[in-house]
């Protein structure tokens, strides 16, 4: 299969087989999705927790996610002008995940693709009828076997698509810590070889194509050529968009991945339970020195506080003790509460609120700093498209 080729998901294309991954809070929403959608690849906003900056999030959060998944997908469809899809990335482990694909149907999703937990009752909250596809995040053969066959059994229905999350995605990842540790001597490759066998027996029973996409540690032409080569239709890249200029996260967010080294990216319990990839950072180096100014422009900046002096702070802040109380009588924020949660792994009662750190699928990056910060969107995909190996340009 060439790149140049398109990614058929039922009656819906997409002019290139590129899924840009979804990354929450705040890195995915309309401005990134709908640039790859332009493009004519598969743009997919984050719900978690979408709706941060609307009006009332400290009171209602539950009706603000939902407002914020209408407008930005509405949003990422007209910057898309027409071109490629539109979709969504929902986490089972998400306390209010039903209401989210309900809203996300409503409001015109492409797809729906569903990861951090098994998707078992997806179909029963997406009418077959409609135009939304939906798809389960798998990693194993024998996760896919089981949703393929449930979904059978109860729903007599089939997954739209597939997407297949190897171990070296940022996560929230299906394998344990010591499969991790192992990664270099894992065959990842006959798995997906098996998953896309696994799937061959309900396109024959539901007479459709179940495209199949793999995800994780992909970053240019060669990486894509041989996901092709082992049968997959499409690829899903998601770190590698975050340093665009249109990617909604703010510039402190994108420098943190650009002045990142490949050392810096280390394994982590993400907010839901499960490994993922975060880049190591002053918060979690130096937890008894903490640099206020770095935790908040690392974890919490794409809140509307980024404009604060954080100067004035400095001296005030001598423990992680100071720094929990100088930042919770300051803001008295739920979204404070959750990056605490993600950072020190503090359990406060924030009704479910999930915000990952930096999440990764595999920092490697080679541009320079002044070539990254220039990067649209469609640099990204052209880079991708025709570069046999980005990781020395």
């Amino acid at each position: 299969m060439s790149i140049n080729k398109q990614l058929k998901i039922g009656d819906l294309t997409a002019k290139l087989p590129i899924i840009q991954g979804g990354m929450g809070v705040g890195v995915s929403r309309s401005s990134l999705a709908g640039a790859v959608a332009k493009e004519g690849g598969v743009g997919i906003i984050s719900t978690a927790q979408i709706g941060y900056d609307e009006e009332g999030f400290e009171k209602d959060q539950a009706a603000c996610n939902n407002r914020a998944i209408h407008k930005h997908i509405k949003r990422a469809k007209e910057l898309a002008q027409g071109n490629g899809l539109v979709g969504v990335n929902i986490m089972v482990a998400l306390k209010h995940y039903a209401e989210h694909v309900k809203e996300a149907v409503a409001a015109g999703a492409d797809v729906i693709i569903s990861g951090a937990g098994l998707p078992m009752n997806l179909p029963e909250l997406v009418s077959e009828t409609c135009r939304t596809k939906i798809a389960p995040i798998v990693s194993s053969k024998r996760a896919a076997q089981l949703i393929l066959k449930m979904w059978a059994h109860k729903y007599d229905r089939t997954a739209d698509f597939l997407v297949v999350e190897g171990p070296k995605a940022g996560g929230h990842l299906g394998f344990s810590r010591e499969q991790l540790n192992e990664i270099d001597t894992m065959d990842y490759d006959e798995e997906i070889r098996q998953i896309i066998a696994c799937k061959e027996e309900y396109e024959k029973r539901y007479e459709k194509k179940i495209p199949v996409i793999v995800a994780g540690g992909i970053f240019d032409k060669t990486d894509i050529e041989h996901a092709f080569e082992l049968g997959a239709d499409g690829v899903q890249i998601a770190s590698r968009f975050v340093a665009t200029e249109e990617c909604d996260a703010s510039e402190s967010y994108k420098l943190a991945y650009i002045n990142a080294k490949e050392e810096d990216v280390q394994i982590i319990q993400s907010p839901v339970g499960m490994p993922g990839r975060a880049i190591r950072n002053a918060c979690r180096t130096a937890r008894n020195n903490v640099n206020l100014a770095v935790f908040l422009n690392l974890f919490l900046c794409n809140i509307n506080i980024r404009k604060v002096d954080h100067s004035v702070f400095h001296n005030r802040i001598q423990s992680i003790t100071d720094c929990f109380r100088l930042l919770i009588d300051l803001f008295h924020h739920e979204m404070l509460k959750a990056a605490l949660f993600s950072c020190f792994c503090i359990p406060f009662d924030f009704g479910g609120l999930l915000l990952n750190f930096i999440t990764v699928q595999v920092i490697e990056m080679r541009l320079t700093r002044r070539q990254l910060c220039k990067l649209k969107v469609a640099d990204v995909i052209h880079i991708a498209r025709v570069f046999q190996d980005c990781r020395n340009i």
